[in-house]
This record gives C-alpha cells, sequence and structure tokens, in this order.
C-alpha cells in the first residue's frame, strides 16, 4: 500500500548547505519513532529526476524539501502546480517539471504539492552545513508537525512511516 503523503527531501551532502532537503527528511525519520500520526513515505536522493514522477502516484500529498539561496529566512511555503520549464530537459529538475511529467504520463492532474524551501547562506564543496541553516531547518520541522497534524485531522490515518 503507498502511504498517501510522500515528504520528499533533496540536495548534495557534500555542498554544505545544500544538505538541507536530505537532512530534513533524515531528521523527519528519527521523529516518526515517536508517532508523528500521519501515514508518510519519506524519500531523499541528490536531486530531482523526472523518474520522480512516479513517486507521486497514488498520493493525497507531496512536500517538497529543499535549501534555497533566494528564499525568505528561515522558510518559505508554496503550493506548487504542474509547469512544463527549461528543466525538463536539464540536469537539475523542477518539482513543477516534475509534477508536469506525471500529469503528461498519467493523463491526470498530480496530487496537490507543496515547495517547503528552507533558506540556506552556504553552498561551498566539503563544507558542512551551516549553523544558521540548520536553525532554519529546525523550525521548518517545527512547522511541519502542525502541517502533518492538520493532514491527520482531517484524514485520520494511523501511524505508519514507509523508510524508502
Amino acid at each position: 500500500m503507498t502511504a498517501p503523503i510522500l515528504i520528499f527531501g533533496w540536495g548534495n551532502l557534500s555542498r554544505g548547505d545544500d544538505a538541507i532537503g536530505p537532512m530534513f527528511v533524515q531528521q523527519l525519520r528519527i521523529l516518526a519513532a515517536s508517532n508523528i500520526g500521519v501515514s508518510i513515505e519519506l524519500l531523499e536522493d541528490y536531486q530531482l529526476q523526472i523518474e520522480h514522477a512516479l513517486d507521486l502516484a497514488e498520493r493525497e500529498h507531496v512536500l517538497f524539501v529543499d535549501a534555497s539561496v533566494s528564499c525568505e529566512a528561515p522558510f518559505e511555503v508554496t503550493a506548487l502546480r504542474a509547469v512544463r520549464d527549461a528543466t525538463f530537459t536539464t540536469h537539475a529538475v523542477s518539482p513543477q517539471s516534475v509534477m508536469q511529467v506525471y500529469a503528461d504520463l498519467y493523463g491526470a492532474v498530480p496530487p496537490p504539492c507543496t515547495l517547503l524551501a528552507i533558506r540556506g547562506m552556504r553552498f561551498e564543496l566539503g563544507e558542512p552545513p551551516g549553523d544558521s541553516a540548520l536553525a532554519h531547518m529546525e523550525q521548518a520541522l517545527t512547522w511541519m508537525r502542525s502541517w502533518l497534524e492538520d493532514k491527520c485531522v482531517s484524514q485520520c490515518i494511523e501511524v505508519e512511516v514507509v523508510h524508502a
């Protein structure tokens, strides 16, 4: 059975604050053991690919998590819509483009998707994440707990975490 909610963090663990997306998912795995109250699947990867459109199938909601140099601190939350953008044929695919691939592949509207962009400042190769970005991630985790509680209240789903 596919979990109704997918939380997908991506980034490069070797490039400073770019590690925030995968680290967010890793922290959520730890928190999940303490009964977060909603059935979710956790997924992390180095970058988004068009193949990730398959991960959207049978979902009620998808939360994409990534570090950002352009969002306001500590983080921004944005509802997404499918868009055929220039990233479709590039090395780094946008969440909107993944959604469009889903729409093209299945001939259906993708599930509701949200981007959680966490403010980062340092993306140098070989550097660890900075203290500011880690603090922003902690604030985003607090927000995400409330977001998941809202999902649980509206869906009344039992706890089940699928580790991808």
